[in-house]
């Protein structure tokens, strides 16, 4: 199967004199989850921000579906959806103008829209709270918003930046039903995060970030032999990769 995002000898970064990333080159295909772990500056988000199109490489290209974003930038961005971090929204809408803003950017038609918004707010225990302002939310609430509104639209592509934080239980368990559910479906997901026991039990294949180098990557048989370590979970086996210099061949 061809990869929905293919990324190729990517070397970037706020600087040409000292770049972040070198030479990073994966891909992520249709139906499959890949992790993307590292220590907190090993060049996570910063791989993220090049993919979104909010910087750009140095060298390497980034392709989704075949498309770079300088030649079809409309095409492009309506492959993926993004869920950050922390949570961006606008004070003086509430959370159901929040959703509809976001099925008007990508063309998501009323019934459509009316359905499937009606299932994720109760999804996420925020049918009541659907006409309150963001200004009056949670962070756990907004990051739900944020979560809401890229599952609305059901991208090729979700792109999902250390989600977990400030959810509830409840709020977890929905995501991660809803990001089993779209895998099945066949969209493909790209997730970062540091709860790596997770990543373990729901990714296909992780990429280990060190530095800005990819340093392991591949499913849990891979990591394995590539850390030389047999039946390891992943955290122990990013412990062991993060603290002495392994390189992929």
């Amino acid at each position: 199967m061809e990869p929905l995002l293919k990324v190729e000898k990517l070397t970037g970064g706020y600087s040409r004199q000292k770049p972040v990333l070198h030479d990073l080159t994966f891909s992520v295909r249709p139906g499959e989850m890949v992790g993307l772990i590292g220590l907190n500056g090993a060049g996570k988000s910063t791989t993220i921000k090049h993919i979104l199109g909010l910087m750009q490489p140095h060298s390497g290209e980034i392709r989704l579906n075949g498309v770079r974003l300088d030649t079809a930038p409309v095409v492009y961005r309506r492959t993926y959806a993004y869920v950050p971090e922390s949570p961006l929204l606008y004070e003086e809408l509430s959370v159901k103008e929040h959703l509809e803003m976001a099925a008007m950017a990508y063309g998501l038609e009323n019934g459509a829209f009316e359905q499937r918004a009606s299932e994720l707010l109760e999804e996420f225990q925020m049918k009541p709270y659907q006409n309150r302002l963001s200004a009056h939310l949670s962070k756990g609430m907004k990051q739900k918003v944020m979560i809401m509104s890229a599952f609305l639209v059901q991208p090729e592509l979700y792109i999902i930046d250390e989600p977990f934080l400030g959810l509830d239980p409840l709020g977890i368990r929905s995501l991660l039903e809803l990001m089993v559910k779209v895998k099945e479906s066949g969209a493909a997901i790209l997730i970062s995060s540091h709860i790596l026991s997770t990543i373990e039990r729901y990714g296909d294949r992780f990429l280990l970030l060190h530095q800005g180098r990819m340093t392991a990557a591949g499913d849990m048989n891979a990591l394995r032999k590539q850390a030389g370590m047999p039946d390891a979970s992943l955290d122990d086996i990013f412990c062991s990769l993060v603290t002495r210099d392994v390189k992929v061949e």
